[in-house]
This record gives structure tokens, C-alpha cells and sequence, in this order.
């Protein structure tokens, strides 16, 4: 049965509101980014090795590996699947690229990736919409933040790319930069033109 948010009790007031929620379970089904789109993720980034990559659900990790072994990068991935971290982990090391990369157990919205010079995602959109405070919020100017399949609503993207996959299905990467006043590139208010 539903318990009603407010519940009547006897002891210490006539209501008393529920206790804390429940953990957060991981939002969306995992499915991994092919190996095709995560290259074209990363390339688009113009991903290299002064950069730092947090991968937001990073899943068996092969975004974060991929930016290092290929791009020399150093990279995180927040995944809040223990089994998913600990593949993830596994895998770097069989890549030889543990020491450049970090896998971490958490709440993708409790993390802190405010160190990143770029960010990857492959969320649904409802998500991607939550995030986008702390994007604009947390991220340095210059930030690059890149998306498998869903955009972030009304930001306007720098670049987008397309590919057919080898099923016939049509992939779509966005790529954003945190502009120098610390938004995003996003549509220009009517009346107002930028500096």
C-alpha cells in the first residue's frame, strides 16, 4: 500500500513528514556507446593530453580508457554500478591505462567533475536537462561537453555529427563549450547582441 506523504502519528506532532528518500537507483538502462561513436565523441572533442574527461554513467568504461589510450588524455568515470566500476576498472588495467584513469562509484548528481575540461554523456534527455545547471554552474569557460543521441534542450550546439551505424541506425553527437561568461553556447535573446 502507498503511504500518504503525510503521515499521522501519535507520539511527537499530529504529522510528521517521511524520512529521507529512498538511494537513487541508476536512471537509465545501460547501453554502451559503440566503439565507432565513442572515437567520433572524442574526436569531435578534440580530445588530447592536457585534458581531463569525466565520463557522467561511464558504464564498462570505454570512453575514459578510449581518451586515454588514444588520445592520451586522463579521465573519470562516475558509474553508480559496483559491478559496472569494477569492470570498468578491470578493463583499464588490461589496457594498461590505470594510472591515467579513475573509475568512481556515485550519483552522477553528487559528483564533483568541476576539475574537467571535458565532458562526455550518453543519458536521456530528462537528465540531461537536470544537469545542465550544474554544467553551467560548475565548469570552467572553455569546458567542452559532448552527447550521445539527446541534446540539452534549447543550447545551441557548437557542432553536431552524424553516423549510420552498421544496423542502419543514425547516431547523433552534440558538442557544447562553456563560453567565457560561463554559459553555454546557447540561442541569443532577441534584442540583445553579443559581445
Amino acid at each position: 500500500s502507498m503511504r500518504h506523504p503525510m503521515t499521522r502519528t501519535t507520539n511527537r506532532s499530529e504529522y510528521e513528514l517521511p524520512g529521507p528518500p529512498a538511494p537513487r537507483r541508476p536512471f537509465a538502462r545501460y547501453e554502451p556507446t559503440p566503439y565507432r561513436i565513442v572515437n567520433l565523441m572524442l574526436t569531435l572533442a578534440e580530445v588530447g593530453p592536457e585534458d581531463v574527461l569525466y565520463d557522467l554513467g561511464s558504464g564498462d568504461g570505454r570512453i575514459p580508457i578510449t581518451a586515454a589510450t588514444e588520445f592520451g588524455a586522463h579521465a573519470v568515470g562516475i558509474e553508480i554500478d559496483a559491478k559496472r566500476v569494477a569492470l570498468a576498472r578491470t578493463n583499464a588495467v588490461k589496457a594498461g591505462v590505470s594510472e591515467r584513469v579513475t573509475f568512481i562509484q556515485q550519483d552522477l548528481f553528487e559528483a564533483d567533475f568541476s576539475a574537467a575540461s571535458i565532458v562526455t554523456l550518453y543519458l536521456l534527455p530528462r537528465l540531461n536537462q537536470l544537469l545542465r545547471p550544474r554544467l553551467l554552474c560548475e565548469l570552467r569557460p572553455g569546458t567542452r561537453i559532448v552527447s550521445h543521441t539527446h541534446s540539452m534542450g534549447n543550447w545551441r550546439p557548437r557542432r553536431t555529427r552524424q553516423i549510420v551505424d552498421g544496423l542502419g541506425w543514425c547516431h547523433r553527437v552534440y558538442l557544447w563549450t562553456v563560453g567565457d561568461s560561463g554559459r553555454a553556447s546557447m540561442p541569443r535573446s532577441s534584442g540583445r547582441k553579443s559581445k
